[in-house]
């Protein structure tokens, strides 16, 4: 499947390495240079300013969706193609969603893994079939990975639902990966007594 356009989740911060910052910036350009459009945050801070600014500078289109309470001239990002002002987070990503063919998630903090964690979960419930990645850069995802595979050894997760959860340590290879996925045919609930 050719991804038209990918939402990307990541931190309003650089982080303590120039690693994360750098693989943002990579990200951004191999957006571009594929045709890929950028949908995010709307903020010119951090590694979410970081991956826009890269794909504009490489000719690409990016939209930014924003909330109100967080586009001021300090955090709105007035360079992208498109920005859109909403009035919750939940509007925002039902927005950012509604923009794109997948998901991606790049280093963040918890608004990143709440985004996140809303995509796939609404993916499980089938909500909507695109693919989800984790983009594991420089091992950041490893330890939440570990986690989820726990969810799965516990019981409390399906192998089936965990594997909707793409993960790849470079953006080439998770790209691979999301325009080859197929979902699932079955959502979260098989049997009906199961909650």
């Amino acid at each position: 499947m050719k991804l038209k356009s990918i939402v990307v989740f990541c931190a309003s911060s650089y982080g303590n390495t120039t690693v994360y910052r750098e693989q943002a910036a990579h990200v951004g350009k191999v957006f571009a240079e594929r045709g890929i459009q950028l949908v995010y945050g709307g903020g010119k801070v951090g590694l979410m300013g970081t991956v826009a600014n890269a794909a504009l500078d490489a000719g690409g289109s990016v939209i930014g969706v924003i909330p109100h309470f967080l586009n001021s001239k300090e955090r709105e990002h007035t360079g992208v193609t498109k920005l859109i002002t909403v009035e919750t987070m939940h509007d925002r990503k039902r927005i950012m969603n509604e923009h794109a063919d997948g998901v991606i998630a790049l280093p963040g903090g918890f608004g990143t893994l709440e985004e996140l964690f809303e995509m796939i979960t609404w993916a499980q419930l089938g909500l909507h079939k695109k693919p989800v990645g984790l983009l594991n850069t420089n091992g950041f995802y490893t330890n939440l990975i570990k986690f989820i595979d726990h969810m799965v050894d516990e019981g409390l997760l399906r192998t089936e639902n965990r594997a909707m959860l793409l993960v790849g340590e470079t953006i080439e290879e998770l790209l691979g990966k999301m325009e080859s996925h197929e979902p699932p045919t079955v959502t979260k609930w098989i049997e009906k007594d199961e909650i």
